[in-house]
Protein backbone atom coordinates (compact mmCIF):
# COMPACT_ATOMS: atom_id res chain seq x y z
CA UNK A 1 0.00 0.00 0.00
CA UNK A 2 1.26 3.53 -0.80
CA UNK A 3 2.39 5.39 2.18
CA UNK A 4 0.09 8.44 3.45
CA UNK A 5 3.07 10.89 3.29
CA UNK A 6 4.23 9.52 -0.11
CA UNK A 7 0.57 10.40 -1.23
CA UNK A 8 0.29 13.80 0.55
CA UNK A 9 3.82 15.06 -1.14
CA UNK A 10 2.79 13.98 -4.41
CA UNK A 11 -0.80 15.16 -4.36
CA UNK A 12 1.05 19.17 -3.13
CA UNK A 13 3.72 18.36 -5.86
CA UNK A 14 0.62 18.47 -7.99
CA UNK A 15 -0.45 22.25 -6.75
CA UNK A 16 -3.21 20.52 -4.93
CA UNK A 17 -4.35 22.46 -1.71
CA UNK A 18 -4.17 21.47 2.03
CA UNK A 19 -8.22 21.05 2.30
CA UNK A 20 -8.20 18.83 -1.39
CA UNK A 21 -5.18 16.43 0.47
CA UNK A 22 -7.31 16.51 3.48
CA UNK A 23 -10.53 15.26 1.55
CA UNK A 24 -8.14 12.94 -0.67
CA UNK A 25 -6.66 11.11 2.37
CA UNK A 26 -10.02 10.70 4.20
CA UNK A 27 -11.78 8.73 1.00
CA UNK A 28 -8.52 7.07 0.83
CA UNK A 29 -7.62 5.45 4.53
CA UNK A 30 -11.53 4.98 4.56
CA UNK A 31 -11.06 2.59 1.59
CA UNK A 32 -13.37 4.87 -0.75
CA UNK A 33 -11.17 4.52 -3.66
CA UNK A 34 -13.79 5.51 -6.44
CA UNK A 35 -14.26 8.80 -4.77
CA UNK A 36 -10.67 9.56 -3.49
CA UNK A 37 -9.92 8.79 -7.94
CA UNK A 38 -12.87 11.12 -8.52
CA UNK A 39 -11.41 14.04 -6.58
CA UNK A 40 -8.05 13.41 -8.54
CA UNK A 41 -9.64 13.39 -12.00
CA UNK A 42 -11.24 16.89 -10.97
CA UNK A 43 -8.13 18.09 -10.17
CA UNK A 44 -5.99 16.55 -13.59
CA UNK A 45 -9.36 18.27 -15.19
CA UNK A 46 -8.57 21.29 -13.77
CA UNK A 47 -4.95 21.70 -14.17
CA UNK A 48 -5.53 20.61 -17.96
CA UNK A 49 -8.07 23.32 -18.52
CA UNK A 50 -5.26 25.66 -17.07
CA UNK A 51 -2.45 24.39 -19.27
CA UNK A 52 -5.28 25.00 -22.35
CA UNK A 53 -5.55 28.34 -21.32
CA UNK A 54 -2.32 29.23 -21.01
CA UNK A 55 -1.62 27.40 -24.33
CA UNK A 56 -4.07 29.84 -26.15
CA UNK A 57 -2.14 32.68 -24.62
CA UNK A 58 1.06 31.91 -25.97
CA UNK A 59 -0.07 30.99 -29.10
CA UNK A 60 -1.68 34.86 -28.91
CA UNK A 61 1.65 36.25 -28.04
CA UNK A 62 3.36 33.94 -31.01
CA UNK A 63 0.99 35.29 -32.98
CA UNK A 64 1.33 39.15 -32.56
CA UNK A 65 5.28 38.21 -32.23
CA UNK A 66 5.29 36.95 -35.60
CA UNK A 67 3.05 39.97 -36.78
CA UNK A 68 5.86 42.23 -35.70
CA UNK A 69 8.66 40.75 -36.91
CA UNK A 70 6.74 40.70 -40.37
CA UNK A 71 5.93 44.36 -40.14
CA UNK A 72 9.49 45.41 -39.74
CA UNK A 73 11.11 43.16 -42.42
CA UNK A 74 8.42 44.72 -44.56
CA UNK A 75 9.60 48.20 -43.35
CA UNK A 76 12.88 48.10 -43.19
CA UNK A 77 12.66 46.50 -47.65
CA UNK A 78 10.27 48.96 -48.09
CA UNK A 79 13.15 51.88 -47.44
CA UNK A 80 15.80 50.18 -48.71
Amino acid sequence: MIKADKITQNLKDAGCTDPEISDFLIKWENGQTGQALQLLDGHRKLLLAQFHKSKDCIDCLDYLIFQIEKDQKQRKAASA
